[in-house]
């Protein structure tokens, strides 16, 4: 019989996500993938999986799941009370998970989206154009191309090791964010420079219209220019005004091309925070270059590979090392027949 956990109560628009598609935007496919792309990666990495191997995504509410087999989780994302078998566990770190055991996630206290990594290879849904990923609006990727309903069975492998389990854990320190850094769109200079310092200057808002293909801000509009456009392509993050001067940000499963100008891109190591903002909360952009939104990513993308050295070294470290699969299985028999 194939492994799996049994959705209990699915969550709130609870998909399978990795990395996207993004190599096929160009013949008209949404990118999709992991919003919080850090929690993503993080999640990924604490369960000792590749870094695009497929993890459910949670929008705000957890899904409840029974496993059938043994596993390795991490949650990360959005703050959460969850519990295994009804006794509390932590966010980012590794849990060990018996068969037979019962995962709650339950509602956010923060943020808007969670991720939740198992062991060996994460969800194992068949690829759709080199990706798990599900896109709601095409019915593509994931299972079936939806969200999970109750009752669904998500195939993943079983999994009875994990190298320095007991290492596998970093703190992440809840941040209230009051800025987001962007660099100047492709149109920038097509806005008048009384929209531009509006645009830096005022404060921003989002607004209750938010999924996974953008979120709409609230404010004072800005000044449109008035030139017409061809689509363009979009990318994760474009900043577009619309004709009645409102921002709106292009997000994971975003249209491929777009007619309305861009006026910013955010830049790539603040989307993971941008993305977990709450309607009605406010920011003000900032403006950054080129070269200090590439050196913010490699800075995020260190706190990754650091994190995984440290666990490198305690590699050899009880409980579970490099220790053959049968003699934990063995193990495990022995005492149950106790």
């Amino acid at each position: 019989m194939a492994n799996f956990v049994k959705v209990i109560q699915p969550g709130l628009s609870t998909t399978v996500q990795d990395l996207g598609r993004p190599s096929h935007q160009i013949e008209g496919f949404p990118e999709s993938g992991a919003m919080d792309k850090f929690s993503y990666k993080l999640a990924n990495l604490l369960v000792n999986n590749h870094r695009n191997s497929a993890s459910l995504e949670y929008v705000q509410v957890g899904p409840s799941l029974y496993f059938n087999c043994d596993s390795f989780i991490a949650i990360t994302g959005g703050k959460v009370q969850a519990t295994l078998n009804d006794r509390p566990i932590k966010q980012n770190e590794v849990v060990k998970v018996n068969s037979g055991s019962i995962l709650k996630i339950g509602q956010m206290t923060s943020g808007n989206y969670g991720h939740l990594a198992f062991s060996n290879g994460g969800v194992i849904t068949e690829p759709v154009l080199d990706s798990r990923s599900t896109t709601l609006r095409t019915n593509m990727g994931g299972l079936d191309g939806r969200a999970l309903q109750t009752g669904d069975s998500v195939p993943i492998r079983d999994s009875v090791v994990m190298p320095s389990l007991q290492a596998r854990k970093i703190a992440i320190e809840p941040e209230h964010i009051q800025t987001i850094h962007f660099v100047k769109g492709p149109h920038w200079q097509m806005f008048s420079e009384e929209a531009q310092q509006q645009f830096i200057e005022q404060e921003h808002q989002l607004s209750g219209q938010m999924d996974r293909m953008g979120y709409r801000l609230k404010g004072n509009k800005l000044p449109v220019p008035e030139k017409s456009l061809l689509s363009e392509g979009t990318v994760f993050g474009n900043v577009q005004i619309t004709r009645d001067g409102s921002p709106i940000v292009l997000l994971a499963d975003r249209q491929t091309t777009g007619g309305y100008p861009v006026i910013a891109t955010i830049i790539r190591a603040d989307l993971n925070r941008f993305v977990q903002m709450r309607s009605g909360e406010a920011f003000k952009f900032v403006e950054t270059d080129m070269k200090s939104a590439t050196q913010a990513l490699v800075a995020q993308q260190k706190i990754l590979n650091d994190t995984f050295e440290n666990w490198y070294s305690n590699r050899y470290r009880e409980p579970i090392g490099p220790i053959r699969r049968n003699a934990i299985k063995i193990a495990e028999l022995i005492r149950a027949n106790k």
